[in-house]
């Protein structure tokens, strides 16, 4: 017991180091500490965090790639274990997986990003999100989750956690507050699970309302923000934990596997207890060159998250005045226009992804086949985030683990082309290129196409 104890303290006195100066010798006041945690603007947060200077001073911070740590004394080992010693006392460490110097820097930026008190950066997206959910849940606890998520995280709480754990989970229309609280079982319901953008159908949370039901029954928030960096700060409207796949927005390069967990100090010491830690036994360790990678491209993410939105909401009202179904939640007659803009953060637009609705998937595969190969305005691909347009059918691909009754009680339908809107190239050049492959599209199988273009007409 004295080393789980030991390893909760070395955590709590790391998540408490982004909150210091360099110069700060512990008698400074703790308002500014507290106004720069509090910071409204993500980018304002980002910049006030601490920065990382190099082992020889250079303005990039050094890459601690070593697996393992040596100590000088052998009772200097018993003290770590112990707790007496660590990062922040002494500047000493024992393991990458426990704690890594690089790894650290980038969880302090996260942090500084969602606005929360700590955040630990793992291998994928997937293995933050089933932590937390582990952690969190436990054994034959229940979940209550949107009904539209991203269909890895589905398959994880339909099929993989009640197979492996006796974990129940409840898919509900969380637009519907009343059937929220519903599917709430008082005692039982341990995490609400949403998605601040739903994958893929665009439908946006109503985050304050989800964390009070939540609240109100003794569960947590977890909200996935990984369609809305900068655009969105869950943890600000009230969402207890955050989680993102890094591996999009965030990274940016389409080159980078990663994800991140935000929230209280208190979740990430749970989570690397020694004997009963989600993160600590199972081992979701993030390379520290990764980690070097990532903390250098999080400074330009409120420039590119910026015109990945004015780039999507361009083409999404250009699709409409086509006559395209188009989803997007920056367009005003999107049925939830109104709350993104209340919970948005000012001059990020809302967010570098949309849908169109071909109707068939079909349709939706000719579109995408002249968009990649005869006009190349995009790729064909899964994942976001990149500099290139990345299109792909949910249905048979992204959300295909997802049952097909799942899927259209979920609103995806077989046609729904998900874009990730990219900034390469001009905007008119690439606009181009979408209504040159939309117009041979059109003039394929015109009598096969008719019934299916009235459906994907506004």
């Amino acid at each position: 017991m004295a080393h789980v104890m030991a390893a909760s303290e070395l955590v709590a006195a790391t998540i408490k180091r982004p909150l210091q100066n360099d110069d700060d010798n512990g008698s400074a006041d703790e308002k500014p500490k507290l106004a720069r945690r509090r910071e409204a603007d993500p980018a304002a947060a980002l910049a006030a965090a601490r920065h990382e200077f190099g082992e020889h001073g250079g303005v990039n911070m050094s890459i601690e790639a070593s697996a393992t740590f040596t100590v000088m004394e052998p009772d200097t080992m018993r003290r770590l274990f112990a707790g007496e010693l660590g990062p922040e006392r002494g500047d000493l460490y024992i393991y990458s997986r426990h704690f890594n110097p690089t790894v650290l820097a980038l969880g302090r930026q996260m942090a500084a990003l969602e606005g929360t008190e700590a955040a630990y950066c793992t291998a994928s997206g997937m293995s933050a999100i089933s932590s937390v959910l582990m952690q969190l849940v436990g054994a034959g606890g229940h979940v209550v989750a949107s009904r539209c998520l991203y269909g890895g995280t589905h398959a994880l709480l339909s099929r993989f956690l009640p197979r492996a754990s006796g974990v129940r989970a409840t898919f509900v229309d969380v637009d519907d507050e009343a059937a929220v609280r519903a599917a709430v079982r008082h005692g039982e319901t341990r995490v609400v699970y949403v998605e601040t953008m739903s994958n893929p159908t665009l439908a946006v949370a109503d985050i304050p309302m989800l964390a009070r039901v939540a609240h109100d029954a003794g569960a947590k928030l977890v909200v996935d923000n990984t369609f809305t960096p900068m655009v969105v700060s869950p943890a600000r409207l009230g969402a207890d934990v955050v989680v993102h796949s890094v591996s999009k927005f965030i990274s940016g390069g389409a080159d980078i596997i990663a994800g991140a967990i935000c929230g209280p100090a208190s979740l990430v010491n749970a989570m690397m207890d020694l004997q009963e830690g989600a993160l600590m036994l199972l081992g979701p360790t993030m390379n520290a060159k990764v980690a070097f990678e990532l903390s250098e491209r999080l400074p330009h993410l409120p420039l590119r998250m910026q015109e990945h939105s004015r780039r999507a909401a361009e083409y999404a009202s250009r699709m409409r005045r086509l006559g395209l179904r188009v989803a997007y939640p920056g367009l005003p007659d999107h049925p939830h226009h109104a709350r993104l803009l209340a919970m948005a953060n000012p001059g990020y637009g809302a967010g570098g992804m949309l849908c169109v609705d071909m109707g068939t998937e079909d349709r939706a595969n000719r579109l995408m086949h002249h968009l990649q190969n005869t006009t190349r305005f995009g790729l064909m691909a899964v994942s976001l985030g990149y500099y290139e347009t990345l299109m792909s059918c949910s249905g048979s691909s992204t959300s295909s683990e997802m049952p097909p009754e799942d899927r259209a009680r979920a609103g995806i339908s077989p046609g729904l082309v998900r874009m990730s809107v990219g900034y390469n190239g001009t905007l008119e050049q690439r606009w181009a290129q979408f209504e040159r492959a939309l117009a041979l599209m059109q003039q394929q199988h015109p009598d096969r196409d008719a019934a299916a273009a009235k459906y994907c007409k506004v």
